[in-house]
């Protein structure tokens, strides 16, 4: 077991609030020192209240599952003899209701591209298999309600 922080910071700055026009940006803050701007989606709520160069939690959520599954994926071929140059993924997500009438995250798509160098380069099968394989331990995948797809491009 390990444990996991972030600290999140929103300040009012004088603003009015009960108006409910108040900036939605925000500051994330982690053990290792990065600071991440953070902001509510304009999708959800409008510019300029909402921080469009921010990072919204819809995203942070898909760019989790991405890199948590681009993790296991590198560490599996590692092991198995595999040489990664280079590995890209244009995942997205989907909000929208879930069985319960609830607005989440509904589905979540990975698209990896993956380049390979060396003599033993991964077949069809194997590449197949180090995605099903990262994909069963991801612990973020594991932890949401939403089905994750890859799509391997």
């Amino acid at each position: 077991m390990s444990e996991h922080l972030a600290t999140i910071e929103w300040r009012r700055d004088g603003q009015a609030f009960s108006d409910n026009k108040y900036a939605r940006a925000h500051d994330w803050r982690f053990d290792g020192g990065a600071v991440v701007r953070g902001s509510s989606a304009p999708s959800s709520v409008p510019v300029p209240m909402s921080d469009p160069a921010a990072v919204d939690p819809e995203e942070a959520l898909v760019a989790a599952v991405s890199s948590c599954h681009m993790l296991f994926f590198l560490a599996f071929a590692a092991r198995g003899g595999f040489v990664v140059d280079r590995y890209s993924d244009e995942a997205s997500g989907v909000l929208g209701r879930d069985e319960r009438g609830r607005m989440s995250i509904t589905a979540v798509t990975l698209r990896p591209e993956v380049v390979f160098s060396g003599e033993t380069r991964p077949d069809a099968a194997a590449l197949d298999d180090l995605h099903h394989r990262a994909h069963e331990a991801c612990y973020i995948a594991n932890s949401i309600r939403a089905g994750v797809t890859v799509e391997p491009r």
